[in-house]
Order: C-alpha cells, then sequence, then structure tokens
C-alpha cells in the first residue's frame, strides 16, 4: 500500500497593523521587551488565529514566550550596536539607520551579550522565565549580514563593497559574530533561532538558523559571490542547519551561490523562476512566498491560481511549503482561507500523478 505524503504546509503571518487593527494589539516597547505583556499576547493571538482560521490548537495556555512566534522582523541587531529604535502601535519595531563614518565602523567590535541592551534585558528574563517554567519558546530575528551592514552605514555600503573592502570586511567580520553569538545564545535556552524570521522552517527543522538575505536583491550576483558569500559561508559552518530567506523576486539569479552554504531551508521570493530555484537547490526544502501585496488586492481566485501556480512550479509533494508574511490589516480574510485551499488541492493533485 502506498504511503500517504505529508500535509503541505501552509503558513499565515500577519503584519502589526493587522493585529493593531482587528484585535487592538499593539506593539509599542513593551510588546517586545515586557515578559508578562509577552505572554498575554501571545495567548490572545492564538486564540484569533485559532478561532479566525483555525491556525495551530484550541487548548490555548500561557507559555513563557523569549520573542513573538507570531510577527515577522526585529531589532535586536542594530540596536545592540547603538541604533535608536522607533516603536508605534501599529507597525514593527523600526531602527534608525546610524550613517557611521569609516573611522567608526573600523573601531566597531562584537557587543557583550549580557551587559549590552536589549539582550541584557531579555537574558534576564528568560533565565527567569526558565525558573519559572522550565522551559521557554520563541526567539529573535538576528537580520543578515547586508541588512544589518546597511543599518550601521547607510547607503554608502553599497559603495564600500565596491570601492574600501578594508570596511566592508571589517563591517561584515564583526556583524556576522554578533549574529551568531545572539543566535546560538537564544538557541541555548529555547531550541530554536529561526522562528522570529519565519515560522514556516518549524515544517523543515524547527532548530535550523535562517538568514535574512531581504536586500540582496539589490546587488548582483557577482557582488555577493565576492563580498558577501565568504562571510555568509562562515555563518553557515557556524550556525547548522542552515536557512537562506531571499524575499526578493530574483532568486534564481542566486540560487547556485546559495547551494553552496548548503541550505536545508529556502525562503523563495514571489515573482522568482520557482522551477530554476528548484533545479538549482534541490535537496532543500522550498518554502514559496506569495505576494502581500497581491493577497490584499487580489481577489480569492487569484490567490488560488497563485498559490497553485508556485507549487505546480516547484513540481514536488514533499520538501515544499507555502507562506503569505506580513499581511496587511485589510486583507481579505477569504484571500488567506484561498492559499490554504490550493495548497490541500495540490497536494491531491500531486499524489494523483505521483510527483
Amino acid at each position: 500500500m502506498a504511503s500517504v505524503p505529508p500535509k503541505i504546509p501552509v503558513h499565515a503571518v500577519f503584519s502589526p497593523s493587522w493585529w493593531f487593527r482587528h484585535y487592538g494589539i499593539a506593539f509599542d516597547e513593551d510588546f517586545y521587551l515586557n515578559a508578562e505583556r509577552r505572554i498575554e499576547d501571545d495567548v490572545r493571538m492564538r486564540r484569533a488565529l485559532w478561532e479566525r482560521f483555525g491556525i495551530g490548537s484550541g487548548e490555548i495556555a500561557p507559555r513563557p514566550v523569549a520573542g513573538s512566534l507570531h510577527i515577522a522582523g526585529g531589532f535586536v541587531m542594530p540596536a545592540l550596536f547603538g541604533n535608536k529604535i522607533r516603536f508605534s502601535a501599529g507597525q514593527a519595531a523600526w531602527p534608525e539607520v546610524s550613517e557611521r563614518s569609516r573611522e567608526e565602523v573600523l573601531a566597531l567590535t562584537a557587543p557583550d551579550l549580557a551587559t549590552t541592551w536589549p539582550m541584557s534585558e531579555l537574558l534576564r528574563q528568560m533565565e527567569e522565565l526558565r525558573a519559572r517554567f522550565g522551559y521557554v519558546v520563541g526567539d529573535l530575528n538576528t537580520g543578515g549580514l547586508l541588512n544589518n551592514a546597511m543599518e550601521q552605514r547607510g547607503n554608502q555600503f553599497f559603495l564600500d563593497m565596491l570601492e574600501d573592502a578594508e570596511v566592508a570586511e571589517h563591517l561584515l567580520g564583526v556583524l556576522g559574530e554578533t549574529q551568531a553569538a545572539v543566535a546560538k545564545c537564544v538557541k541555548s535556552y529555547t531550541g530554536t533561532c529561526g522562528i522570529a524570521t519565519n515560522v514556516s522552517v518549524a515544517a523543515c527543522d524547527a532548530s535550523l538558523y535562517l538568514h535574512s538575505n531581504c536586500s540582496v536583491q539589490m546587488i548582483s550576483p557577482a557582488l555577493y559571490a565576492q563580498r558577501l558569500l565568504p562571510h555568509e559561508k562562515t555563518l553557515a559552518e557556524a550556525m547548522r542547519p542552515y536557512g537562506v530567506h531571499h524575499c526578493g523576486n530574483n532568486l534564481h539569479l542566486f540560487a547556485r551561490h546559495y547551494a553552496q552554504l548548503e541550505p536545508v531551508f529556502v525562503d523563495v521570493g514571489w515573482g522568482s523562476d520557482i522551477g530554476r530555484c528548484a533545479a538549482e537547490l534541490p535537496g532543500a526544502f522550498l518554502n514559496l512566498r506569495l505576494s502581500p501585496v497581491r493577497m490584499l488586492q487580489e481577489s480569492a481566485g487569484e490567490i488560488y491560481a497563485d498559490t497553485l501556480g508556485a507549487l505546480r512550479a516547484a513540481g514536488r509533494r514533499e520538501r515544499v511549503g507555502v507562506c503569505c508574511i506580513n499581511m496587511d490589516g485589510q486583507t481579505p480574510d477569504e484571500n488567506v482561507a484561498a492559499m490554504f485551499r490550493a495548497a490541500a488541492d495540490y497536494e491531491k493533485e500531486a499524489a494523483g500523478g505521483r510527483q
């Protein structure tokens, strides 16, 4: 008798504007840094997802949360280097760019997590939560090398990569060291370090580190290979199992470089050539990202077609999943439901064709 294939995982992650609009959950500083508030909001969010979409479980008890499992993004890395963080009720925490001078960048060193805000506070809280509950869940988004470099140097970093190797190499080295330190530290408490970047990693390997390459679509594959890839290889070796988050529409241009990292999970940005990515990354779990803009603006029928088309392009019924991240406050519920329905229909279709 043929084995039943695993259900294709689908994840829906809503933006702070969605949570604030529908449930009044505010994303002020306490949302992130007040332990009791995190626990309370986590219960409210899990209950809302279960009652509204049937996501999760109806058994909802308070749990010790180190970092929210229901939103994407973070601010810990720039905050550790002194960037001012702006908090707002209806949007995610937003770090201000430092635009450090060349001399300031060369003087940077990896911060001591135990004595530097906000990790100093979060470490204290995780210790208390573990003593109280016996375990801790959730983690912190550490971003990615280029993302973090831009927050320290601004747009000048694009020129640094071309014209000032000393600055670029030093900053990337310090950032990579710090990203690994934060991720390892949190993982030692919670067992995870990629959920806050994309909860979809749980469908592949919840313990993996997910590196955010949001800004990589802004540079050429050649420049990525020359300047960023060597540092990312170092990070990958330190943080296995390793995954790559690429939310841009051109993953296919970078896939052969990413293959050198031996990722077990790759986020495939909407608009990328999915078939080409599947060919370049045959062993990786491909997480197919739908467009939150289309999820907001298009009909449920269009979202169904988007989802089905993406899965057909991947040509798999295993090592594949679907998600839509940071959906806007006005996203129609029926569009979210269409994404789930299309994935279920594709699974039946693919099983019939024995893909």
